[in-house]
């Protein structure tokens, strides 16, 4: 990945019932398949890259996505990529990047 971009990783490896694996699955249009596989692996359940024509649909999708894992309990964690260079971020820093871009993060 070289664009600019925030990632969502759940934290372990939760077994995830095939309800939940289809609700994200509609907030970040990545297939249960897909969504299965990067748990297993520890891997971004989403990425939003910013700053790209796509950025007004991908950044309410990863807002979603927080919203929804977070309404579950389930625990994550925040990646931000800049320039090839990936750190772990907290929700306030992500909502400092999105204001930074227009984000309507709450």
């Amino acid at each position: 990945m070289t664009d600019d971009a925030i990632s969502l990783t759940l934290d372990g490896e939760p077994d995830l019932p095939s309800a939940i694996l289809q609700a994200i699955y509609r907030i970040t249009g990545r297939s249960t398949v897909e969504l299965r596989r990067s748990i297993q692996n520890h891997e971004p359940l989403f990425t939003a890259a910013l700053f790209r024509n796509d950025h007004i649909d991908v950044v309410p999708r990863l807002e979603k996505t927080i919203a929804y894992v977070t309404e579950l309990g389930l625990p994550f964690t925040l990646h931000e990529q800049v320039d090839g260079t990936r750190e772990e971020i907290d929700l306030a820093t992500l909502r400092n990047i999105l204001e930074g871009t227009d984000g309507q993060f709450t």
